[in-house]
């Protein structure tokens, strides 16, 4: 049928600006895509310092043998601690009895406190190699160690593979690192440890440049002598052997304050420490015993630790820790909103399936039925603002429709330019009458209409819809329950042809017509829709008629109504055609205008929450629902596009692309079920995956944007959108 309902397309004239309530309507603004545009830079340059403080952009280490023709033999054979500087190399070891404690990897919230604690114990000083990343997070550890005459080494930002990587950033790795300590502490660190390092023995020739270029830049390349493996955690008796060295040698020990459980490290601590006393050790950081063992030497030549560092290195660091804590807290956020998505997405899942399967399966039970027929005759109200493209045929399927009581057809030109009213009178239908009023807004045409109208039986439909022949009757039926006061039909797109007009067939079926089926059940209808609705007169009375105070008149009106105390119902035989936006710029005109509307509408009955009876309940569900899917859910719906991206990039990409199938499975399970429920075909079903990559994202603006303007303020006219014109529909009934 959709191909049949068009004709060849014009621009209607643009509706004036009309003063209300003292206040001027607004035109709908345009897309921000600007402000989109530096969202998703801001949003990018978040996640990619997320990624990088957590190591994502580098690869573990791969040992291979690349021998030893390159390193000097003194160093091979040398002590731990290296001077490379100018191609003067020196090796360096502590004196006899003499012990350096050495932690990579941290600082740890955890582990790195309990460590300071046993050091502390027994007023032990040690040397710490921390990562630029960790002391950006965890600052004030640093100044603890700082505080307690402890040393702070470089180990780089990330923990990478620094062989693997080009010589920028191995300088960037080390000078990132300087800053978040300058941040910290206010110090400088002149030692270094590389990631994947152990002794001066096992220096080849794919690390030695890593040694003279450290030394050209002015650090000592700081080794170890034991390695406590601590990180293997082989138990406290192991960790203990493994760190005591040969003798009574002087050694430089390697333990680790993060990186995992570090129950034992502390623990054999606690009895390494008292231990090595006992045998006459003492405990140095290791610059100091390295001034030991130069003036052992005789050398006239003093290191010196930690230096202050310079104002602006301090100011410098502080913005790159600011960065890292910022990106870690976006990230944390992220996680929890998946969490949160996942649970409202999958709530509302089974909602659907269980509720709206239940309401399907009732309403096509043989024994169904509202009561007996209702044969009242019908006022049906149609405003009108510039609609000569689809008012023929709109009027005409609805002046034909097969009602056994009679409808009444009025059209209320509000204030049209182009002829609107003229076309419906040359139609020449003896039940069809014409009103022309000033523009007023779509409100004060409806509410024109109403107070026309011959009967208390009042369907209101656009001017750019088209009804099948047995609509009306078929949308009435269900007042035969004296407690209904408005139904709510089953609108359908008719121009299916394009992409963007499939991305609204499928977002009405499911997300319009499918909802309904819940909400009734619940009883907590929102919305009945412009393009196809029901009252009875005595429902507009209490509800004190259709009000302007929002966009969205049709959700105004039906949160008045169910706050009354009526059932609002959805009779989904009851089917009207529609035309969708065909083009970004007029979806977002739509779109903007029901989001920004139903914020209002929430707003303007927030009070009667409060209140008892009938009207507490149904505002109680009614808003609790629309916060949870029709803005929260929505407004945070981004989160699981953005975490697949950066899965994909960072995390782990099978996983990732699996979660993100997943959801796409549960999207298409429920459009087959509402497919099903509505008697489409499930063809067009196939665009649903591109429907996740360009639309989703327009509607995600959209809310945003109208979250903004309903913060903001502001009112808006009547919104034409263009207009192609719809033939009568040549469907007489739903088959």
């Amino acid at each position: 049928m959709a191909e049949r309902l068009f004709t060849r397309p014009t621009e209607p004239a643009r509706p004036p600006r009309v003063a209300r309530h003292g206040r001027a309507r607004r035109v709908v603004p345009p897309p921000s895509w600007t402000v989109l545009g530096m969202l998703l830079v801001v949003l990018a340059g978040v996640l990619f310092v997320g990624a990088y403080a957590n190591a994502a952009f580098v690869p573990d280490r791969q040992h291979t043998d690349h021998g030893q023709t390159r390193v000097p033999a003194d160093v091979v054979d040398g002590g731990p601690i290296l001077t490379a500087a100018d191609g003067d190399v020196r090796s360096y070891r502590l004196p006899a009895r003499t012990l350096a404690l050495t932690f990579d990897d941290g600082p740890d919230p955890t582990w790195t406190p309990e460590i300071l604690r046993v050091l502390a114990k027994y007023d032990v000083p040690a040397t710490f190699f921390v990562m630029g990343s960790q002391v950006a997070r965890h600052p004030g550890l640093v100044r603890d160690m700082v505080v307690a005459g402890h040393e702070i080494g470089v180990h780089t930002f990330t923990h990478p593979d620094l062989a693997t990587l080009p010589g920028w950033r191995r300088r960037l790795e080390y000078a990132q690192t300087q800053l978040a300590l300058a941040s910290a502490a206010g110090v400088e660190a002149t030692l270094v440890r590389f990631p994947y390092s152990s002794f001066a023995n096992a220096i080849d020739d794919h690390d030695w440049p890593l040694v003279t270029e450290a030394g050209d830049l002015g650090y000592l390349t700081v080794l170890n002598d034991t390695d406590s493996l601590d990180w293997e955690r082989p138990g406290v008796d192991r960790v203990v052997a493994n760190a005591v060295p040969p003798g009574y040698s002087g050694a430089i020990t390697l333990w680790h304050d993060a990186g995992g459980d570090r129950a034992q490290t502390v623990a054999a601590l606690d009895r390494y420490i008292p231990l090595m006393k006992e045998r006459g050790y003492r405990f140095t950081t290791v610059t100091e015993g390295l001034n030991l063992a130069l003036a052992a030497a005789g050398i006239d030549q003093r290191a010196v630790a930690n230096p202050p560092a310079s104002g602006a290195d301090r100011w410098r660091g502080t913005i790159l820790a600011w960065a890292v804590r910022g990106a870690d807290a976006t990230l944390g956020l992220f996680g929890i909103l998946f969490v949160v998505v996942g649970v409202l997405t999958i709530g509302r899942t089974v909602m659907l399936f269980v509720l709206a399967l239940r309401h399907a399966r009732r309403r096509r039970s043989r024994t169904w039925a509202w009561g007996p027929p209702v044969t009242d005759p019908v006022s049906v109200v149609v405003p009108a603002y510039n609609e000569k493209e689809g008012i023929a045929a709109a009027v005409r399927s609805l002046a034909g429709g097969d009602h056994p009581g009679g409808i009444e057809v009025i059209v209320v030109d509000d204030g049209s330019t182009d002829g609107t009213a003229d076309i419906v009178d040359a139609l020449g239908l003896p039940n069809v009458r014409v009103v022309r009023k000033p523009n007023g807004g779509k409100s004060s045409a409806l509410n024109t209409g109403v107070a026309l109208a011959r009967h208390d039986l009042i369907v209101m439909v656009d001017g750019d819809t088209v009804l099948e022949r047995d609509s009306v009757r078929r949308l009435v039926q269900p007042f035969a329950d004296p407690q209904v006061g408005a139904v709510a039909g089953n609108v359908k797109v008719g121009n299916r042809t394009s992409l963007i007009a499939k991305w609204q067939h499928i977002e009405y079926v499911i997300g319009f017509n499918l909802d309904r089926r819940l909400y009734e059940t619940l009883r907590c209808m929102s919305t009945v829709p412009g393009a196809i609705g029901a009252f009875r007169r005595q429902a507009l009375r209490y509800a004190g008629g259709v009000s302007d105070d929002t966009l969205a008149e049709d959700t105004d009106i039906t949160m008045a109504v169910g706050r009354a105390g009526w059932k609002v119902v959805y009779e989904e035989t009851a089917r009207a055609w529609t035309e969708a936006p065909a083009t970004m710029g007029q979806l977002w005109k739509q779109r903007y205008r029901w989001s920004y509307g139903t914020m209002q509408a929430m707003w303007k009955h927030r009070r009667s929450l409060l209140d008892q009876g009938a009207s507490g309940r149904y505002t109680r569900r009614c808003l609790l629902f629309l916060s949870l899917f029709g803005v929260l859910l929505p407004l945070m719906a981004p989160v699981i596009d953005l975490l697949a991206i950066y899965g994909l990039f960072f995390l782990d990409r099978t996983a990732t692309a699996i979660a993100w199938l997943v959801m796409l499975g549960v999207q298409f399970l429920t459009a087959a079920v509402a497919f099903r429920l509505d008697r489409e075909k499930l063809g067009v079903l196939w665009v649903l995956p591109l429907q996740q990559f360009v639309y989703r994202q327009l509607m995600y603006l959209v809310l945003l944007q109208s979250v903004v303007t309903a913060l903001t303020g502001g009112r808006l006219g009547w919104q034409k959108l263009r207009r192609t014109g719809l033939e009568p529909a040549v469907s007489s009934g739903n088959g």
